[in-house]
């Protein structure tokens, strides 16, 4: 049975040709387990890392993104600390609470209608600083690519790093969309991430392109003393390490990811367009990289689904009588095509 395109998520598409060879080609023979010294997948990933974000950095490959982001913010953090994110930070709403049960520790949501922190929000938090009744604000938690589609300037990751610093924190990185991020502002992963300041990033790549895994990147390596044992406490020590070294290895060589991010930004940017031609429709967010965030007529959207699935993200927009906020991500592998079809059918429902 042939599966249907969607605009649900970009957790929906498959592995890319490039990945699937890659695990191919490390599905031969006998290879050390658990990412050992003689592993020649893991080192050979694991310098594909120095060469995009420099020296002096250490990198553990994990299963997925939550594991990620609550085992990296783990190694920073004790349960009385709390991270600082935006409400809809993914560590907030949708990592069914486990850095409360792993870490113990508090989350402090910050309210942001585009999806970004800024340091003068955070601010009024240091009062609890050094009083011992409140949660120590300790790791300052952005998402890169945000849960609203948008993306942090260089400058704007740069202020948060300097002011999580001058006052005896840390800034982590959800970066389950980094290579979106980096392909929208037309940079690079060290431009973007360790020249300016960032402690720890969850370094992303089954969202584009890759068939499971992601990282947890140090920037410093003196934050990542004693990480392997955290990693194996928390369930998290692939023993055939090499398939998933093997796919980031392929994934770093030749700018693979950001050909792949391109290809889903340039595609959300053309769904844009096609959108705003149609009067009934409006798009709420401010499209940087592979995220359309849309208003519907709440009366066409089940009638939409059916053909191209896609998820209701706020289901009372203020001021919108009669509309849903939706979100649609472009993929990958998304085409022309794709979007077209989507287009033609919203009209179609709408007459």
């Amino acid at each position: 049975m042939k599966m249907k395109k969607s605009f649900a998520s970009d957790n929906w598409s498959g592995a890319c040709p490039e990945i699937m060879t890659a695990l191919s080609d490390a599905n031969n023979g006998h290879n050390e387990a658990y990412g050992e010294l003689d592993d020649v997948f893991t080192a050979r990933a694991k310098q594909k890392f120095v060469e995009n974000f420099g020296e002096g950095i250490e990198v553990f490959f994990v299963y997925n993104g939550t594991a990620a982001n609550v085992l990296g913010v783990s190694q920073i953090i004790n349960p009385y600390h709390a991270i600082v994110a935006a409400h809809s930070a993914h560590l907030n709403e949708d990592e069914c609470a486990a850095p409360e049960k792993f870490i113990g520790c508090k989350i402090l949501g910050l309210e942001s209608p585009d999806g970004k922190i800024m340091a003068r929000q955070i601010r009024p938090l240091l009062k609890s600083i050094g009083f011992q009744h409140h949660a120590q604000p300790k790791v300052i938690s952005i998402s890169q690519v945000s849960e609203m589609g948008t993306v942090y300037t260089i400058d704007e990751i740069t202020e948060l790093a300097d002011f999580a610093h001058s006052n005896s924190m840390f800034l982590h990185v959800d970066g389950a969309r980094i290579a979106n991020a980096a392909a929208a502002l037309n940079t690079d992963f060290k431009s973007m991430i360790s020249d300016i300041g960032v402690d720890v990033l969850s370094f992303g790549g089954t969202k584009n392109g890759l068939m499971f895994g992601e990282a947890v990147v140090f920037l410093n390596k003196r934050l990542a003393l004693d990480f392997e044992y955290r990693r194996k406490q928390g369930m998290q020590l692939h023993s055939k390490m090499r398939f998933i070294a093997a796919q980031f290895e392929r994934y770093l060589t030749d700018d693979l990811w950001r050909k792949n991010a391109a290809q889903a930004n340039y595609l959300a940017k053309h769904l844009e367009k096609e959108i705003r031609k149609i009067p009934q429709l409006e798009v709420s967010q401010d499209v940087k990289a592979n995220g359309v965030f849309v208003c519907l007529p709440e009366k066409i959207i089940e009638k939409v689904q059916e053909k191209y699935f896609f998820h209701v993200w706020n289901a009372s927009p203020q001021g919108k009588d009669g509309m849903k906020e939706v979100r649609l991500m472009c993929s990958w592998d998304t085409n022309t095509e794709d979007i077209d079809g989507f287009v033609e059918l919203i009209k179609q429902v709408l007459d």
